[in-house]
């Protein structure tokens, strides 16, 4: 509601209530936008990752992506603005969505959020905010659009900073923009990402240094559970056609390691390791 507040009052741009309804609230579309696309800001009560049902039908809006301003919740609760795709690995998850199912996701989508966030000048009071790419997990799954969550964490103290609500605002809008650029640009690469911790810190740089965009990341820790079927959703789901398998070789054991490269060998996908690509 802090991120959503922000959209309301900025003086760099103004959204205007339309006569539509979304999930019994509200529409709003950004008015003076320069783009060809039309921008909505949605309100749901349900917790978004389990969001199953747009209720489209209901609401006349026929929205193409999808990005979710949403809080973030760590043990940790180290303040962050973090971004990632969505969908699950394992047969048990606990946070919303169906098993070893995935969201639709675009990777220039993706790619243009987490640089639009790394590009904002920011106030004096939220230096200590780390800036994140997060592997590919939680609901929802069943949206069919591509979507992205863009988010503030990671407890309720960064929740209510009105300093970083108005930061990924921003952010939001301006990765939009930056999104449609990038669609342009032809020397985009498409990668699907295997191995690493959480916070793929190989795959986030990867991001920024390289013009490689990255749809879905699986972790080391669910290498073992993938199988064809789930390769094949990964690559079925990026809106854009994939370019490369890239595995983080050093964040991936020899074990997980024998387990994967035969799998991804059975696509006519070049394999490529993280370290392939300048750091």
């Amino acid at each position: 509601m802090n991120i959503r507040n922000k959209f309301l009052i900025s003086k760099d741009y103004a959204f205007e209530e339309i006569n539509v309804r979304w999930h019994e609230n509200p529409v709003f579309k950004l008015k003076n936008n320069l783009l060809e696309h039309k921008i909505f800001l949605g309100l749901t009560r349900d917790p978004l990752i389990f969001l199953n049902d747009l209720k489209l039908k209901e609401s006349e809006l026929k929205p193409d992506y999808l990005i979710f301003a949403s809080r973030h919740t760590s043990k940790t609760t180290r303040p962050s603005f973090l971004v990632h795709t969505t969908g699950n690995w394992s047969k048990d998850p606990n946070f919303g969505g169906e098993p070893r199912e995935l969201s639709r996701a675009s990777a220039l989508l993706h790619k243009a959020g987490f640089l639009s966030l790394i590009e904002q000048e920011f106030p004096n009071t939220l230096t200590n905010f780390s800036l994140d790419i997060e592997i590919t997990h939680h609901g929802p799954t069943k949206l069919e659009k591509p979507l992205v969550f863009m988010e503030l964490g990671s407890s309720k103290t960064e929740w209510k900073i009105e300093e970083a609500g108005e930061l990924l605002a921003n952010t939001i809008i301006k990765a939009i923009n930056k999104f449609v650029k990038l669609k342009r640009d032809s020397n985009q690469e498409i990668g699907l990402g295997f191995g690493g911790t959480h916070y793929a810190p190989n795959y986030r740089r990867v991001i920024i240094n390289s013009n490689i965009a990255l749809s879905f990341i699986c972790p080391k820790y669910h290498i073992q559970e993938l199988d064809k079927e789930i390769i094949r959703k990964m690559i079925n789901n990026t809106s854009e056609q994939v370019d490369y398998f890239i595995i983080d070789w050093k964040g991936t054991n020899s074990e997980d390691k024998k387990h994967l490269i035969p799998l991804l060998e059975e696509f006519e996908i070049p394999i490529k390791k993280t370290k392939d690509f300048k750091l």
